[in-house]
């Protein structure tokens, strides 16, 4: 038998801390703790230790309701992404650094400080997950309220951005800080940068919109995109088409990496794996979270229902809203008929219709066939790597860096050692280039 041929390109791999995300296992008598410090220092560790791009944290600005009641995993602590990771830039030397802010609750000067800070005591490590804010639960936290509107939040995204690379572009290198002088829509700042231009020019920019407004912020600004698009097809028709965006706005298709989040499940047999798969499957899906998941789709209160049994007759309410700080499902009907006839068609209580209906697509199987399953789906145009998003706090990518990562290595297909010191190098991104001095 012919040798496989080797790889084009490497894989880049992430890690996403296991936090208060419902995929995470917290009976398991392994889990730990999710502010615990010494957590994120494990699980970062780990990632650095498999030569992983960067270490991934979530952020949430209100504590998740459902039916008036605070969710249980928000009740347990969700700390700041910033603060921690700087926590992290101490005890790690190469692994990446991505935060999780909003450009909607907070302003261009105060995250860009933030931000060249992590980047300076990282040595150019910082990355800057984009998101956008707009519903007004949130917003009750903040002196704006819900003020803005949906259609704007990706307009003032893109100014907020701008704004900030001009403070970073702005910072003393061989010279005086340049004046910043910035006069838009939604934020008007002139003064100088607080800091000197940072090891990597900029942090790293990610953004994780799918909606046509997100997908075209992508192409126009990010460095990197973090996807949900876990299937082969979805992931090669979601790729071709952020990457065709690129052209408008001056950029070659290899200045954006995309990076679906995925599960990884590893059994010495495929049948073992199938098996550990299902159990943490039914771990991950208990029967109170059915019904809660379920009632984030119908929108009505459905306590009243056996887990056990079958999905619910009625139609959802379009206009029920039981559960509060989470995105809200664009068209309920038409996700309950497809959960219906998903149901139907395979004899599935409520429970297993949630197993099968809401499982973050995942590889399972031996490491072997991993690597092989992996390196396939990144040479078929689906994703130039992953993010990795363990079931277990802290030790749940443990397996995966242990069996998977020399393998892949083997393969051609992961890096041996770091090459850089920059996650802009782990990424193989050039550093932005400073724009020539007005002044």
């Amino acid at each position: 038998m012919s040798p496989e041929p080797r790889p084009r390109r490497q894989l880049h791999l992430a890690a996403h801390f296991p936090g208060v995300n419902n995929t995470t296992v917290w009976d398991d008598p392994r889990s730990g703790s999710q502010i615990d410090f010494a957590s994120f220092t494990h699980l970062a560790r780990t990632a650095e230790r498999g030569l992983f791009d960067f270490f991934f944290l979530a952020e949430g600005l209100r504590l998740r309701e459902h039916k008036g009641r605070i969710h249980d995993l928000d009740v347990l602590g969700r700390p700041e992404s910033v603060t921690v990771l700087n926590a992290l830039a101490a005890v790690t030397d190469r692994l990446g650094l991505a935060a999780t802010v909003s450009a909607t609750f907070n302003e261009p000067y105060e995250l860009a400080r933030r931000l060249a800070t992590l980047d300076h005591l990282s040595g150019g490590r910082a990355a800057w997950n984009v998101v956008t804010t707009s519903d007004a639960f949130t917003g009750e936290n903040f002196r704006r309220g819900g003020f803005l509107d949906h259609a704007d939040r990706y307009t003032r995204a893109a100014e907020f951005l701008a704004t900030a690379r001009e403070l970073w572009d702005a910072g003393p290198e061989g010279g005086p800080p340049r004046r910043v002088d910035h006069r838009g829509p939604h934020f008007t700042v002139r003064g100088e940068p607080p800091l000197p231009r940072s090891p990597q020019g900029h942090p790293v920019v990610i953004q994780a919109g799918d909606s046509p407004e997100g997908r075209e912020f992508a192409a126009s600004a990010a460095d990197v995109v973090f996807t949900r698009h876990g299937t082969l097809e979805a992931g090669q028709a979601f790729s071709a088409d952020v990457k065709r965006r690129l052209a408008a706005y001056g950029r070659r298709p290899d200045a954006l990496r995309i990076m679906p989040g995925v599960t990884v499940v590893l059994g010495d047999t495929p049948a073992e794996a199938q098996e550990h798969a299902a159990e943490i499957r039914r771990q991950q899906v208990s029967p109170q979270t059915a019904l809660l998941t379920l009632e984030q789709v119908w929108g009505v209160d459905l306590s009243s229902y056996d887990p056990d049994g079958p999905l619910p007759d009625i139609d959802p309410d379009p206009h029920g809203e039981l559960a509060r700080g989470r995105v809200r499902i664009a068209d309920p009907q038409a996700v309950a008929d497809r959960w219906r006839a998903v149901s139907r068609a395979k004899g599935l209580s409520i429970r297993e219709t949630v197993i099968e209906t809401t499982g973050r697509q995942s590889f399972i199987g031996t490491p072997e066939s991993v690597a092989r399953e992996m390196t396939a789906f990144a040479a078929a145009g689906a994703a130039d790597g992953f993010i990795l998003v363990p079931h277990l706090t802290p030790g749940g990518l443990d397996p995966f860096v242990a069996r998977v990562v020399p393998l892949l290595q083997e393969r051609g297909a992961f890096r041996t050692e770091y090459a850089g010191t920059t996650l802009r190098s782990h990424l193989g991104l050039p550093d932005p280039v400073r724009p020539a001095r007005k002044d």
